[in-house]
């Protein structure tokens, strides 16, 4: 990405903040509406994660072994389906510094912001939470267990999103807070035809981090599914098959979100409403042992466990 110079310009436009390389942060929407009173993310409800000190990263920009059709990157950047440790990597000391940084940077105009809420504007400025996930696929950063591992050295949680790709480094993989898989299909022609994947045996590396994942049990784990309406809402029985695989401790059903660059291969009808997400989500659970828990109609997503715990909310 580094040499890309006409990329990081568009990138910068985009509102990402830029981290040597190939890393780079960017505000969520649900930060800055927590900054502005109108809410908070459902991830803060589901699992108590402050929205206001959640920081989006990325230490893989680019680098992804997907072109999925929901993607809102520019999926002609495209570097590789994995990085090479070749000595000009990133450091993980670098990339948290440089995110703590263009988070402070990206926020700052909040502080003037009539209506701010200026006890968590100055929180905003340590985040607590960081997620790993904000663009490519974070298991191709070959430092990545050493970047968990400062992380949570500095008190910090991390959620760590994988697109299950990548299950030799999965396997190696160091415990994050939480650790998310993507399910974006309910079989492999589905899963060819919405991933896009530059590997052939897709559908069989997606498998093998799945049975890897059930292997995880005592981790904070869970299944991203994320519904097309006219491409993968189909099948509630195979869904829940592939769930009772995986094994998570939780399931979140999530609507496609009709924004970035996605909106060039996707129209805006493929977004589903909040109640057809939810009976989809319940359709799945007449076929397995996950139940309904929770739901934030705004994000249109719900939430699924086998049990509602009493340590899904995590405590800071």
């Amino acid at each position: 990405m580094a040499e890309d110079e006409a990329y990081r310009k568009l990138l910068l436009k985009q509102g990402y903040g830029l981290i040597g390389r190939h890393s780079a942060a960017k505000i969520c929407t649900w930060t800055k509406k927590s900054l502005r009173g109108e809410g908070v993310c459902y991830k803060e409800r589901f699992y108590g994660i402050r929205s206001h000190m959640c920081c989006q990263i990325t230490p893989s920009m680019g680098y992804c072994q997907n072109r999925c059709v929901i993607c809102w990157r520019d999926l002609s950047k495209t570097y590789g389906t994995e990085m090479v440790d070749d000595g000009t990597l990133d450091e993980p000391k670098d990339i948290i510094k440089g995110a703590v940084r263009e988070q402070r940077r990206l926020l700052n105009g909040f502080k003037g912001f009539e209506g701010a809420d200026l006890e968590k504007f100055e929180a905003s400025k340590n985040p607590k939470n960081f997620a790993i996930s904000l663009s490519g696929e974070p298991l191709s950063y070959p430092k990545l267990n050493k970047l968990i591992r400062e992380l949570h050295a500095q008190g910090n949680s991390t959620f760590v999103v994988s697109n299950g790709m990548l299950p030799d480094a999965l396997e190696k993989l160091e415990r994050p807070t939480q650790l998310y898989l993507s399910l974006d299909a309910y079989d492999e022609e589905n899963l060819k035809k919405i991933d896009r994947s530059l590997f052939s045996d897709a559908w069989q590396r997606l498998m093998r981090s799945f049975d890897i994942m059930s292997s995880l049990k005592d981790w904070r784990t869970a299944v991203r599914v994320t519904l097309i309406k006219g491409w993968n809402m189909e099948h509630p029985e195979k869904y829940a098959a592939l769930l009772e695989r995986a094994n998570p401790r939780f399931v979140e059903v999530k609507a496609y979100m009709f924004v970035g660059s996605s909106r060039t291969r996707l129209e805006l009808e493929n977004m589903p409403y909040h109640h057809e997400v939810k009976a989809f989500a319940e359709k799945i659970c007449k076929h397995c042992g996950y139940k309904f828990i929770d739901e934030q109609e705004e994000s249109r997503v719900v939430l699924l466990m086998k049990e509602d715990r009493p340590d899904r909310i995590m405590k800071f």
